[in-house]
């Protein structure tokens, strides 16, 4: 086992920053007066602690300076205490969804809003304009601790273990001779698998002397792909040296296998490869080997692509007569799906 294969280490830690909020409302009354007191002009609140420092809102109610006011009025947060911090804030009239953020000692906005803007009657009322400051102060250094400390166990290897087995031979107590190949197995491992290989080996006619056996009508590289499923769980060689349509045919064959052998999972998953490969060349032919093997799940997605095709190029295909002669009865379901889908 390598390095990176073995148990790693994982450490989780958590940062927790520190900030001290409030709210100071800053309430303008006669606003009406202040108007004409010239650019430049301050109006500035009372002065607020915040973060352990004070603070006061600017209000310059004819802008900022001549050359930028523009007819605009201009806020700005002020930091009174000779201190560095870091500070978010916005400002908010009464009623306005308008919101300016910022993160510095004294800052804002020279152009918070038309004075034109400001004096419509849902900002002033009574002569009155309410200016709203939410401040966060940021408090020292965030501390950082570790929370959790814990082993990461890899992934199991008993599959890769057990695919050594099957490819050494090594322990094996029974030999298949397929062909003219012959694969060396174990008993036990394959009856975990395939109730039909457990009742060969353990069952009430068990052969113990039993050590090798022919399999008819199965091709080699079928039963050793059945073989390194029962190792390894997975369905080997479906993309390497295999075009799709030799591809498609391995799979059919290995669902035959699986429901001979009884290996449930393997033909599941057989069914659900098939399911998605479907089109109108392939779904009649599939459609009879799903009736023929009794693959429910198979045999409904089958029969909701025909319904849901043009049922010409279905009966030109290759495989329309062969499901007429093979599985007539089945013809009963589709027309029944289709009935009830017309209903609905």
């Amino acid at each position: 086992m390598s390095a990176s294969e073995g148990k790693r280490q994982k450490i989780a830690s958590r940062c927790i920053v520190e900030a001290d909020q409030c709210t100071h409302v800053f309430d303008i009354a006669g606003y009406s007066l202040l108007k004409g007191i010239d650019a430049g002009k301050v109006i500035r609140s009372a002065a607020f602690v915040a973060g352990g420092c004070e603070w006061c809102i600017r209000f310059y109610p004819d802008g900022y300076s001549a050359e930028d006011s523009g007819g605009y009025v201009a806020i700005f947060l002020e930091l009174l205490t000779n201190a560095e911090v870091r500070v978010l804030f916005d400002f908010r009239l009464c009623r306005t969804p308008k919101v300016f953020k910022a993160a510095h000692f004294a800052s804002g906005s020279n152009k918070f809003m038309k004075r034109s803007d400001l004096e419509a009657a849902q900002y002033l009322q009574n002569d009155r304009l309410v200016i709203e400051c939410n401040v966060t102060v940021i408090m020292g250094t965030p501390a950082v601790f570790i929370t959790e400390q814990f082993i990461q166990v890899p992934p199991s290897d008993l599959p890769a273990a057990l695919g050594k087995y099957l490819d050494s031979g090594k322990r094996a107590d029974v030999t298949f001779k397929v062909k003219d190949e012959v694969f060396h197995a174990h008993k036990f491992v394959l009856a975990l698998w395939s109730p039909f290989f457990e009742a060969e080996f353990y069952g009430p006619m068990k052969d113990k002397a039993m050590q090798s056996i022919t399999v008819e009508d199965v091709q080699p590289d079928v039963f050793k792909a059945l073989l390194v499923f029962i190792y390894t769980e997975s369905l080997p060689g479906m993309d390497d040296d295999l075009d799709e349509v030799e591809s498609q045919e391995m799979i059919k064959h290995l669902l035959v296998a699986a429901d001979r052998y009884a290996m449930e999972r393997m033909k599941l998953m057989c069914e659900s490869i098939l399911s998605k490969r479907l089109d109108v060349e392939s779904v009649t032919a599939t459609l009879a080997l799903a009736d023929q093997h009794h693959c429910e799940k198979l045999k409904d997605a089958c029969i909701g692509f025909i319904n849901s095709s043009d049922a010409k190029d279905l009966v030109e295909s290759k495989g329309y007569e062969h499901l007429k002669r093979a599985c007539p009865d089945v013809f009963v379901d589709i027309w029944e799906r289709a009935a009830k889908s017309c209903k609905l």
